[in-house]
């Protein structure tokens, strides 16, 4: 299994992973909007690759401290920023508690270290705040939050080193 940059081809099942994810909790996006997160930063969405299948996903973009893109609108260029944002993480059901996410994030994380960026930064929801906690992200609970990321939502950031990659 390998870790690589999204193609063209690789949206279908992205699309079927992200609804299969999220659908339930009512923060699925639409597939041109989604689309939209991995045009702003296309070096730092990556697909988890079987060989034979899409098995997970990240999708990160710059985006300004303290802010996270809006469910229902496309990914504006954010170029410029320190913070990457990591939008959205999903494994399959069946290559769930492997640590395939985590792999994900040790590589996003890695690659955003490459390219200077100094804090991730993300919006916990449907219960993932303590995972992520334990992976180092700190609450930030003053940041409001659109509300389409649902009523418990919770920004979470944290810097990133040469350390942080080792941590994660």
């Amino acid at each position: 299994m390998g870790i690589r940059t999204i193609r063209a081809d690789d949206w279908p099942r992205i699309v079927t992973l992200e609804a299969a994810a999220y659908a339930e909790h009512g923060l699925s996006e639409d597939p041109a909007v989604l689309a939209s997160r991995a045009r702003a930063a296309p070096d730092l969405c990556f697909v988890l690759d079987t060989g034979d299948e899409i098995a997970g996903y990240v999708l990160a973009l710059p985006q300004p401290a303290f802010t996270c893109p809006d469910l229902a609108r496309p990914s504006p260029d954010s170029a410029g920023s320190g913070y990457l944002h990591l939008h959205d993480l999903v494994v399959a059901d069946r290559f769930r508690r492997q640590g395939r996410a985590m792999t994900l994030v040790r590589h996003l994380t890695s690659a955003a270290l490459s390219q200077g960026y100094q804090r991730i930064s993300l919006v916990a929801v449907a219960g993932s705040a303590p995972f992520w906690a334990a992976r180092g992200y700190h609450p930030h609970p003053e940041v409001v939050i659109p509300a389409g990321y649902g009523r418990a939502a919770l920004y979470m950031s944290q810097p990133i080193d040469d350390r942080t990659v080792a941590d994660v």
